[in-house]
């Protein structure tokens, strides 16, 4: 493989494992909310939006022009 190659699949995997992280953060709430039958505390609400941020910024530091930041949006 060629550097450039390499570098596009390890950016692809960052995306690829940024959008599996935000999505078990997503799972996670919907866990606790049907376990609990009502919303999580607020302060896990708080923590997962501070990691859901901070995993975006990582993906899109390798991958800037995906639909992941929409996506989010729509989970909060």
């Amino acid at each position: 493989m060629q550097d450039k190659e390499i570098k596009e699949m390890l950016a692809d995997l960052v995306w690829l494992n940024a959008l599996i992280a935000t999505e078990l953060i997503q799972v996670t709430e919907n866990t606790s909310a049907i376990l609990r039958k009502s919303p999580p505390p607020v302060s896990c609400l708080q923590e997962h939006a501070a990691l859901r941020t901070t995993v975006l910024l990582i993906a899109e530091k390798y991958r800037d022009d995906t639909m992941l930041a929409r996506h989010l949006n729509k989970h909060q």
